[in-house]
């Protein structure tokens, strides 16, 4: 209950967030070399962070400024498709995202590895990697464990270490660079397939800070300034790099892949370079790590405020952190550690995809069914020009879809079963009390201070002649919903 759970006064500023999403969406240029490889050269792959950004990064940046803002509550876009679509639904989004989120999370120790075995090429044996992704991910669950608030200033120390040795690296390339060079392209060679994915993965995930908004400080207006923040820092953290090393060298596009911007780093700067290379890619993992892990956390949390899981995902420790979020994310991150990394990338993009269209059509119908939302944040288009905003990358989340594999439809098709699944056991659960779920509804504040709200207060808050659509989920008590609404009546 939340009478028992234990919440912390730390709120995210500017600097964290702005950290927080680098790491959500970027953590650095580490895992951008298959975009060289999988293009047949740098000119796809320099194309496709130039172009990609303006019909995939600034439109998902957008709208997620704008529902942030209007729903300023930990569970970010379960809150947006409940009220958009209704609470089944909700759920669906909430369970893709989440298991979305614990396989981009299980990428990170991969590439931490990834990396280190150029170092220390014992990495590259099972009995010596196994063990040390478990220890990876303990080590780093822990840290999330201890504070929201030294997640969110420990990224922003992250951000500055982990890029400046791409400064340095870019400074030293510039004598050496060739223009010509970036227009190299073998079109005949070109992996479609693994190109697309990669460029959208390392594209994607702006809306995950909106898991947290119920942690941020003024979020109305501190989320608009860190999307933006971070908008500019994942271009450059990308472009720069890439200009530089595939400008200097004359390396054959096969050598590109994960790990290898450290080789880049020797060859333009000497060993030295190297190491801080490959000890930044530590530290940028760790980052990742730690952002992703926050996100899932505080989304589970979310869902349970709102009724959706039972009250135990929304228990927080003494440093204000949903322990058992944290713990259920850590183990799906470990039980997926030992697949490679083009497998899980191509799992987890479609499963993203799949949320991420909900999404759009969430944003679409909000626009159309409340129009009088408060929007503290509002992307300053009419409705037809949104939904022409929402067109480009909806084809493009189309486009990632059909390039899967048969194997990943069947892997994502799995996992929405089990959502379509859950969500009736979990109904009947709650209508027969088998497991406890929040009863008290925490009250809504403006700033969303106190954690994530249940559907009812939320949507009585938002608009009170609204009660049919209340009524008709199930997570919503109705003598709850009555005791807001008379406490919601002017005296």
């Amino acid at each position: 209950m939340l009478s028992d759970v234990k919440k912390s006064n730390h709120k995210i500023t500017l600097l964290p967030l702005i950290a927080l999403i680098f790491y959500q969406v970027s953590g650095g240029p580490f895992g951008v070399e298959d975009s060289v490889r999988t293009g047949a050269g740098p000119l796809l792959s320099l194309l496709g962070f130039f172009i990609f950004p303006l019909i995939w990064s600034i439109p998902e940046a957008l709208i997620t400024a704008e529902l942030a803002t209007a729903f300023p509550h930990n569970g970010g876009y379960v809150l947006w498709i409940s009220n958009a679509f209704g609470p089944f639904w909700g759920f669906q989004e909430g369970f893709w995202k989440w298991f979305s989120g614990v396989m981009d999370n299980a990428l990170y120790p991969v590439l931490f590895l990834d990396y280190l075995k150029h170092s220390l090429p014992l990495f590259n044996q099972p009995t010596a990697r196994f063990p040390a992704l478990l220890c990876i991910t303990i080590s780093l669950t822990y840290l999330n464990y201890r504070g929201l608030h030294i997640v969110g200033f420990s990224a922003l120390l992250l951000a500055l270490f982990s890029l400046f040795p791409f400064l340095i690296m870019a400074l030293l390339s510039i004598p050496h660079i060739k223009p010509t060079r970036w227009l190299l392209l073998d079109f005949k060679n070109v992996d479609w397939r693994g190109f697309f994915n990669t460029m959208f993965w390392n594209l994607n995930y702006w809306d995950k800070a909106s898991t947290l908004a119920g942690e941020v400080e003024n979020p109305s207006k501190t989320f608009p300034k860190a999307l933006l923040g971070g908008l500019l820092l994942v271009m450059s953290s990308y472009l720069i790099p890439l200009l530089a090393g595939t400008g200097a060298l004359t390396s054959s596009p096969s050598e590109w892949s994960d790990g290898y911007f450290a080789e880049v780093g020797m060859l333009i700067g000497g060993f030295w370079l190297k190491l801080w290379i490959q000890a930044a890619a530590a530290m940028s993992n760790m980052g990742l790590f730690e952002a992703e892990m926050s996100s899932d956390a505080f989304q589970l949390c979310g869902m349970s405020n709102i009724g959706m899981l039972p009250a135990i995902f929304a228990s927080r420790s003494k440093y204000g952190t949903p322990t058992v979020s944290i713990l259920f994310s850590a183990t799906g991150v470990i039980f997926l550690s030992w697949m490679s990394f083009q497998q899980i990338l191509e799992f987890l993009n479609f499963l993203y995809a799949v949320g991420m269209l909900l999404e759009f059509a969430a944003f679409i119908r909000l626009r159309l069914k409340k129009p009088d939302l408060h929007r503290p944040f509002k992307v300053p288009l009419g409705t037809f020009w949104v939904a022409m905003l929402c067109l480009p990358p909806a084809l493009l989340l189309i486009l990632v879809m059909c390039l899967a594999s048969l194997r990943t439809f069947f892997v994502s098709g799995v996992v929405i079963m089990m959502g379509f699944i859950l969500y009736p056991i979990l109904v009947q659960a709650k209508s027969k009390n088998w497991i406890p779920f929040e009863a008290e509804p925490p009250s809504l504040q403006s700033n969303g201070s106190e954690g994530c709200h249940s559907v009812a207060s939320e949507l009585v808050h938002l608009e009170n002649k609204d009660v049919d659509l209340v009524l008709s989920s199930p997570f919503v008590n109705v003598e709850e919903l009555s005791l807001i609404q008379s406490d919601s009546k002017p005296n």
